[in-house]
């Protein structure tokens, strides 16, 4: 019974097992159907996760490629807004700063003797590319700078002032450090700053430098005024993902205009100049930014009557232009110019600035009533209502299409003035009397013939001013002068930092200075013989301070007369540098020193030459303004 049982039960479980065996046999190949799809899945996830490592491994490769330090993102921002040169003088604070500068090898750093001459050569870069830079330490340099930035900002050049700072860790720590005034508020020298800038901002978080940065570039592009960006010492060589090389493009939009003041302001300037009958068109230096050069032309040209501008505005417009009737400034313009403006009934003033040098002690005849003044983001019609948020450039341009043609002023300027002769083009040698002593008059007749489109003038503060102005500029001819602020000792630092802006076109300067200028800040002739600079130097010897005898003589006025070539060319101690020298006391000398300077193998080279004059040899401009200014300076305290 067991084993029937048995047989039965094996019987029945064989009968099962042949009975599912093609079940079985699916539920196999189900498996290892899985097994395969499990082993395809995560073949392919691991080649996914690997290719996504590599993209991360990639990407993160591409932005340590492009990633870069704070120093290497500002100087990239530096090349891109224009500047080709920056100014420099080494200090502790900014050393890190300056090898991150160095490394971008478009961006040319230029070491200059001293900070104050930095800034001033910051400000000569400026006047031809359109933006300029000054990097110090801090402190000692920073406060040195500070005259060259309050210059900047009184002429609306776009300097960015740049300063190495202590370190971060160092502020709010109550510590005492080197280069200040020994108290621990490390705060001063950005507040000293912000009184002669638009922007100043102090780094010392790397992850707010990006904004920081290109608020302050951003804002003295726009405004055409200087900024001051100070970096902490620690911060100038790291890296973050906000600094890229080549940094996002920094795009600045024009000058942002409200359409309904700027159609308003159009309006009432149409009917002012309808209503007159000889207006006179008028520039000033504020055209000198952005693109207000050819909107004043384009105005100019429809306008069709005379065209004159200040003297700090002289090279704006150009002299060879048939509408233009010379330079006004009061009883010392050129020939019919005060007359032609003065006595005109409506003055379009664009970009004139009002001092009392450029109004000589305001003593100008010319009435608010009778005048609409455009300046940089407004328009005012005849000293009364006021237009707005309106861009200079884009007034100019909608004026031109609108202004009715008003002739009558060129007219009667011509009926006035007698014809402009042509400028002597030849040099003057033989023709010069070799032992008749040089004088200004005689001086500047002969530079008259050597100026070309090529050519650019810059004008020390003192008697060079007058002399200069009354110059005739070929189209093209550029023209450098500080009148609002007038520090004297500009014009060394200013020299060098134009020349260099201006190698690329082939500009040949010619800067006149006057020897107790030139003694403020002699020693960066050295720096332009260092790095290339051919400008040619009339160091103007009258020993003393000319323009100041005239406004107020004292004994403070006189100065040690220094051997200037000499000393020039000790500069040159190597002997490597291009350097022409000479000394001329007769109009033959000066007439042979400049056919050298200006000759062709001279071409590449700083060319020197000590013009000596008598200390009485004034033009009879200086002496009016020295009259005037001095008047003004002199006035009587208002009643308490």
């Amino acid at each position: 019974m067991v084993n029937t049982l048995s047989r039965l039960a094996i019987d029945t479980d064989g009968q099962k097992t042949e009975d599912s065996a093609p079940a079985m046999q699916q539920q196999q190949q189900r498996q290892q159907q899985q097994q395969r799809h499990a082993k395809a899945d995560a073949s392919a996830s691991a080649s996914t996760t690997a290719a996504a490592a590599d993209a991360a491994n990639v990407e993160a490769e591409v932005e340590r490629e492009h990633c870069v330090s704070l120093g290497k993102f500002l100087a990239g921002r530096l090349v891109e807004i224009g500047v080709t040169h920056a100014f420099a003088v080494p200090g502790d604070f900014n050393l890190t700063l300056l090898d991150e500068l160095v490394a971008k090898t478009e961006l040319n750093m230029i070491w200059t003797c001293n900070e104050l001459n930095a800034g001033y050569a910051a400000d000569g870069f400026c006047r031809r590319a359109g933006v300029g830079a000054c990097v110090v330490t801090y402190g000692v340099g920073g406060l040195s700078a500070i005259n060259a930035c309050a210059g900047c900002h009184s002429e609306d050049l776009p300097v960015i002032f740049i300063s190495g700072g202590p370190n971060s860790n160092d502020f709010g720590a109550n510590h005492t450090i080197h280069h200040t005034i020994g108290l621990p508020d490390l705060g001063q020298q950005a507040r000293a700053f912000k009184e002669f800038t638009c922007a100043a901002v102090v780094v010392q978080h790397l992850g707010e430098a990006h904004h920081q940065i290109d608020f302050a570039i951003s804002e003295a592009m726009r405004r055409q005024k200087p900024a001051y960006i100070e970096i902490c010492c620690n911060l100038a060589g790291l890296s973050d993902h906000s600094f890229i090389d080549p940094p996002i493009p920094f795009a600045l939009d024009a000058g942002h205009t409200n359409q309904q003041s700027l159609r308003a302001a159009v309006a009432a300037t149409v009917k002012a100049l309808e209503g007159s009958i000889k207006p006179v068109l008028l520039g000033g230096p504020r055209l000198r930014a952005r693109g207000r050069r050819g909107a004043f032309l384009a105005l100019a040209d429809a306008f069709k009557g005379g065209v004159a501008t200040t003297a700090d505005g002289k090279g704006l417009f150009p002299e060879d232009h048939p509408q233009f009737i010379g330079h006004y400034w009061g009883s010392i313009s050129s020939g019919c110019t005060c007359e032609s403006v003065e006595a005109s009934d409506l003055v379009l003033a664009v970009g004139c600035v009002w001092t009392d040098y450029s109004t000589l002690g305001y003593s100008l005849l010319l009435q608010p009533g009778k005048v609409v003044s455009v300046g940089p983001d407004r328009v005012t019609i005849k000293g009364g209502e006021t237009y707005g948020c309106i861009d200079m450039e884009a007034f100019l341009r909608a004026l031109a299409k609108a202004a009715p043609a008003k002739p009558t002023s060129l007219v009667n300027y011509r009926r006035m003035a007698a014809p402009r002769p042509p400028p002597e083009r030849p040099l003057a040698t033989a023709d010069q009397p070799g032992d008749k002593a040089l004088t200004t008059r005689a001086l500047y007749a002969q530079v008259q013939g050597l100026l070309t489109p090529d050519t650019c003038i810059l004008a020390e503060t003192g008697d060079s001013w007058f002399n200069t102005v009354k110059l005739s500029l070929p189209a093209g001819a550029d023209y450098l002068i500080q009148m609002r602020y007038g520090s004297i000792g500009w014009s060394v630092g200013a020299t060098l930092g134009y020349c260099l802006a201006a190698q690329a076109q082939g500009k040949r300067l010619l800067s006149f200075i006057g020897d107790g200028s030139f003694q403020v800040t002699a020693q960066d002739v050295s720096t332009m013989m260092r790095f290339g600079a051919a400008p040619v130097i009339f160091l103007v010897n009258n020993r003393g301070y000319a323009i100041e005898i005239l406004i107020h003589d004292g004994p403070y006025n006189q100065i040690q007369n220094w051997d200037y070539t000499a000393l020039v060319k000790a500069m040159r101690h190597d002997g490597k540098a291009k350097l022409f020298t000479a000394r001329a006391a007769t109009e033959g000398q000066l007439a042979s020193a400049l056919q050298q300077a200006f000759s062709a193998d001279k071409a590449d080279h700083l060319a020197f030459v000590e013009v000596c004059i008598d200390t009485d040899d004034v033009s009879k401009e200086l002496l009016e303004f020295g009259a005037r200014v001095g008047h003004a300076n002199s006035r009587a305290p208002n009643p308490q």
